[in-house]
């Protein structure tokens, strides 16, 4: 099948990095906030760009759509971030056509994922898909991607084991408590920042360690308060985070803030404490691993650490992956289909004029002519043709020869 290209003389293109070869620090560089986001795509729809996807979690920044180079997105990203091209240039990635395709549903499914086959990211693409088509960024081609994307990641999870078990950062983060804390059901516990991963390490400590003594602390009370109302866990003030620090066993930090928020002064020296950096960038502050007593874990090594629910998901790559190519070749498909629609309209219309020409031609030449009985055969010599062509276009390899040596035989005028 030929590459897919998605506009005349444009590539579809993604480019990015993540986890795996950018460190917490350098995927905090390229980060974006909602507000970067929209700037971003509001930038991308005056510089003319027609469809657009913008994922920015934090494993991963990647930007998908349909340029004459991959620079004009790398461009935008670095523009909207504090990213620079020479940074971009050390740890980024850049993939085009069916490997960008591909790259996608590998995402949206879970298998290029920190911890394989977490499911969390499928809802942020669609939350990145939504954002893109409130700006008029997301057209046929984006939104049928997504679609595929979304009903491969469902029959992963439905019909394989790749989701079984929870393998999710949150839930690795209380494992190692779990595993390293004795006694953790008696421990002081305080979770500071409750955005997503928040939440989620929120529910897992009190769903998997039965303590009672978890207290949360988060820049907006309000938002804490709505989380402690859902769990059933204190709440205090931000103003009371040095002085619960200094009471904790278990600090786990998941703010989003864009520089440290925990320093070496605010931790207690008197007995172990383990803190886990779950942000990105990392909001504990490097000084905090002089301490003796203090064991500190960030997000990007607890992702290493495997566990039987892992080598399960493992198992079903080889599953999941097929999954993939049968969605991945629907679309494909679709996209061809697409392609050549065009063609085959002009050629429709080329015949229908050569029929009305030889018809007016008869009218004139023969008495008696039967009009409606050659128009009618005429109609169904027209419709065999053309459905031989789509047939023959629909299974060749060489699609883009087909299409060009068709519209030079029949001198095909397209839309």
């Amino acid at each position: 099948m030929s590459q897919p290209t998605i506009s005349k003389n444009k590539t579809f293109y993604c480019i990015g990095l993540s986890y795996q070869k950018a460190d917490a620090t350098m995927r905090g560089m390229f980060s974006l906030t909602p507000e970067n986001k929209d700037q971003l795509l509001s930038q991308a729809k005056s510089e003319g760009f027609e469809e657009l996807l913008v994922i920015s979690t934090c494993n991963r920044t990647e930007l998908y759509g349909y340029a004459e180079h991959p620079f004009q997105l790398i461009q935008l990203l670095c523009e909207n971030s504090n990213g620079s091209v020479d940074d971009f240039q050390k740890v980024g990635y850049v993939t085009k056509n069916k490997e960008a395709v591909h790259h996608l549903f590998e995402v949206g499914t879970g298998l290029d994922s920190q911890i394989l086959g977490d499911f969390e990211i499928i809802g942020q693409i669609k939350q990145a898909f939504n954002l893109s088509r409130d700006k008029g960024l997301a057209k046929a081609f984006l939104e049928r991607l997504m679609n595929c994307v979304i009903n491969a990641s469902k029959r992963i999870k439905n019909e394989t084991a790749l989701s079984s078990g929870a393998a999710s950062v949150s839930f690795t983060a209380v494992q190692y408590i779990m595993q390293n804390i004795p006694e953790v059901s008696q421990k002081n516990i305080l979770l500071f920042g409750v955005g997503k991963i928040g939440r989620n390490t929120c529910e897992n400590l009190i769903k998997h360690t039965q303590n009672e003594h978890i207290t949360l602390i988060n820049r907006t009370r309000e938002k804490a308060e709505q989380v402690a109302g859902k769990f059933n866990v204190i709440v205090k003030d931000f103003a009371d985070l040095s002085a619960e620090i200094a009471q904790t066993d278990v600090l786990v930090v998941a703010t989003g803030a864009s520089v440290p928020t925990v320093y070496k002064e605010s931790i207690p020296t008197d007995r172990p404490i383990l803190i886990l950096d779950l942000s990105i960038p990392k909001n504990v502050d490097e000084q905090v691993k002089t301490l003796p007593n203090v064991t500190l874990i960030h997000m990007d090594e607890l992702s290493k650490r495997k566990d039987e629910a892992l080598e399960r998901r493992k198992e079903a790559i080889p599953q999941a992956l097929q999954i993939i190519e049968e969605v991945k070749e629907e679309f494909l498909h679709w996209l061809d289909n697409r392609k050549f629609a065009p063609t085959i309209k002009a050629l429709k219309a080329k015949l229908e004029a050569l029929k009305e020409a030889e018809l007016d031609f008869h009218r004139k030449k023969i008495d008696n002519f039967n009009e409606q009985q050659a128009e009618m055969l005429a109609n169904r010599i027209i419709q065999k043709i053309t459905t031989q062509f789509v047939n023959h276009l629909k299974d060749t390899s060489s699609l883009e020869e087909s299409i060009s040596w068709l519209q030079e035989v029949f001198q095909l005028e397209e839309d």
